[in-house]
């Protein structure tokens, strides 16, 4: 496996090669990157602008893989009104031409869903309709991810969703496409299952694996912690993950410092990482 980091683990206002080189410096592989509204690489990006990033990543020795974004939180595929899921689609298409110009394999997707808590006002859609419309943009998607050479990475979140690994394998399976398949968040399912059951049953369904931490008995947004600071059964996480013979890119998803130790946390991770890597 090898080993990498979330550019939404650093502090805000760095750079990208500022997080770059920190990463390589704590002992990672490679940074996913994200696809923003703006900036470095923003929705008005150019290949040029692109070529800049992939340059400073190149010239600090970090690999890019993989583009994430947090857009759609703003922008989901399952409402109602059509403006936004367009806007949706044309986000899932630039982040797959933005990992298309970086030399990245696969890029991370909220496929909508029914609600987000976290986000202020957000709808609520009938699961059936947010199940239709999802598989309905996905399948449309799935040829220029195919054109691109590019996987979409459908990301368990919290959205109330394709809540089990059973639904999120059909789900996969009726968009019949070998470049969509899952992103699968270790941390995201503790709440209400066991990760090492969900990588059991997506097998070779997984595309790329987010690791982070969860404590039970906190509850919410508040019981994300640092890596083995929380209940995740890792070793039960590694086995899963060596029986369907996953050997790709594992990335600490964390959350960034609000102290003066900004580059500590990162440190931190890579180190537990390691352990959890090395799990014989």
């Amino acid at each position: 496996m090898k080993k990498a980091i979330s550019i939404w683990a650093f502090p805000g206002g760095w750079t990208l090669r500022q997080c770059f080189e920190c990463a390589k410096a704590a002992g990672f592989d490679g940074v996913e990157v994200s696809l923003d509204a703006q900036g470095e690489i923003g929705l008005d990006s150019t290949y040029e602008d692109v070529m800049k990033v992939k340059k400073a990543a190149d010239e600090v020795g970090i690999e890019l893989f993989s583009v994430a974004t947090g857009l759609y939180w703003d922008y989901s595929m399952t409402v109602d009104d059509k403006a936004i899921v367009e806007k949706a689609k044309s986000i899932v298409k630039k982040q797959l031409d933005v990992a298309s110009w970086l030399g990245c394999d696969t890029i991370l997707v909220v496929p909508g869903g029914v609600k987000a808590d976290f986000v202020e006002g957000a709808p609520v859609v009938p699961y059936d309709l947010a199940y239709d419309r999802a598989l309905e943009a996905i399948k449309e998607l799935a040829p220029y991810a195919e054109e691109k050479g590019v996987s979409i990475g459908l990301e368990n979140v919290w959205n109330k969703f394709l809540l089990s690994p059973l639904e999120m394998r059909d789900f996969i399976d009726k968009v019949g496409s070998d470049y969509v398949g899952s992103y699968f968040d270790v941390g995201n399912v503790l709440f209400s299952g066991y990760p090492e059951h969900w990588i059991k049953i997506l097998g070779k369904r997984i595309k790329k694996v987010h690791f982070k931490d969860y404590r039970r008995a906190a509850g919410g947004l508040h019981g994300f912690v640092d890596l083995l600071a929380g209940d995740v059964d890792y070793p039960a996480v590694k086995k899963a993950l060596d029986e369907i013979g996953y050997d790709g890119w594992v990335t600490a998803e964390t959350i960034p410092p609000y102290n003066h130790y900004t580059d500590q946390i990162i440190y931190n991770t890579a180190l537990s990482m390691d352990r959890i890597i090395n799990e014989k």
